[in-house]
């Protein structure tokens, strides 16, 4: 189920730990970067090429949430809205996305293009309201700056 330079990029992994089991997280985040989520084949590819059951795969994967249990988006957009970035404005920001771009929190955009996850805490109260794409950091977001931003991301 792995390409054959992801298996050589675990085993890789795998030979620096001192159990395969150590290995889950890194082989976790490849799995899901290879396949866009986290399904069941998932689950076994990882266990397979670890040797450590199923089940273990499952419970480190679904205690973390930056690894994805559903298919999501091309892009991935992570809100905060915690306090600070609710005093100053998330809450309305939300709203915008979801009536501009049809994306709901936990949702995906009938496009395919976007996924969108409420974060506790981004880290960035001084700059809020902030959001991650992918990778990418924002802040200081408005509604413009917002339709500025996801516009780069076709």
């Amino acid at each position: 189920m792995f390409t054959s330079a992801s298996i050589k990029e675990l085993e890789k992994i795998r030979a620096k730990y001192p159990t395969s089991r150590a290995a889950l997280l890194p082989a976790i985040y490849i799995a899901q970067r290879e396949f866009g989520w986290l399904s069941p084949e998932a689950y076994e590819a990882v266990a397979d090429i670890l040797e450590v059951p199923k089940a273990t795969v499952r419970g480190v994967a679904t205690f973390y949430a930056m690894y994805k249990q559903r298919p999501i988006g091309r892009h991935l957009i992570q809100l905060c809205t915690n306090v600070s970035c609710m005093i100053l404005g998330a809450e309305k920001l939300v709203d915008f996305l979801k009536n501009s771009y049809g994306i709901v929190p936990g949702g995906v955009s009938s496009d395919g293009r976007y996924s969108l996850v409420i974060m506790e805490c981004i880290g960035a109260c001084g700059t809020a309201p902030a959001m991650l794409v992918n990778d990418d950091f924002y802040e200081d977001l408005t509604e413009k700056y917002i339709a500025e931003i996801l516009d780069k991301y076709k």
